[in-house]
């Protein structure tokens, strides 16, 4: 047997039965929520790319529009322009759960009334290319936000999967086969107690039976010796 030492009693083997039973509906259990995570996963995966790639594109265009409005501007001009930002913005982040796993999900509120009303300059000393680079970067930014959360569950998710799958096989190689290892070996160590049982029961008996006749022969022999002994006086009187 692996590594277990049990008493080979009956109540261990029930404990030991009882524990089987609740360890393969756990393996069941796990499992499946392994599988389905597995499935949320590679969704949430393949999001994450799809979205990912879409950012990009974005930032390459607020970067080539950024570019233009520098090379259209002084320098001291942009960095005037964009020194004070008009627009601030509130993050708040919950929870929710998938499969047992608690991923973020971050949402902002702006303070202005307007989401267009990002713009922190005049438009009569700036260019186009300005007004349109960081109109963008103000839409993007809502994109990166929501990649980040997407990310971060993805990553969590990951580490639940690991933990799970380490779970099922400590169950699947480790913890059940031990435990039916036992149940076998105590089911081997009942059935030779009972198999000792019977032959020490019927040596007993042999015992008994044979000391029966033993006895019998005995009680036998004493009444005829019994009997022959008063015929004897019988016939000398």
């Amino acid at each position: 047997m692996a590594n277990i030492t049990v008493n080979p009693t009956r109540m261990e083997l029930t404990r030991l039965k009882g524990k089987l039973r609740t360890a393969q509906r756990g393996h069941k259990l796990l499992k499946d929520k392994r599988d389905e995570l597995m499935k949320q996963f590679l969704d949430t995966v393949r999001e994450v790319r799809a979205l990912r790639t879409e950012v990009e594109e974005d930032l390459m265009t607020v970067h080539k529009s950024f570019t233009v409005a520098s090379a259209l501007m002084s320098s001291e001009a942009l960095e005037q322009a964009l020194l004070y930002p008009k627009q601030s913005v509130e993050l708040a982040m919950t929870f929710k759960n998938i499969m047992s796993v608690n991923v973020p999900v971050y949402d902002f509120q702006t303070k202005t009334k307007s989401d267009s009303d990002i713009y922190p300059y005049g438009f009569a000393a700036t260019s186009g290319e300005l007004d349109t680079a960081v109109d963008a970067l103000g839409k993007v930014f809502q994109k990166m936000l929501k990649l980040a959360e997407i990310e971060k569950s993805a990553q969590l998710m990951a580490e639940e999967i690991e933990k799970t799958r380490r779970r099922v096989n400590a169950l699947e190689y480790v913890m059940i086969p031990n435990t039916q290892e036992a149940i076998r070996y105590i089911t081997m160590k009942l059935d030779e107690n009972d198999r000792a049982t019977t032959t020490r029961l019927m040596k007993v008996k042999d015992m008994i039976l044979k000391q029966a006749l033993e006895e019998k022969r005995e009680q036998t022999a004493e009444a005829i010796q019994a009997f022959g002994g008063s015929s004897e006086t019988s016939q000398k009187a």
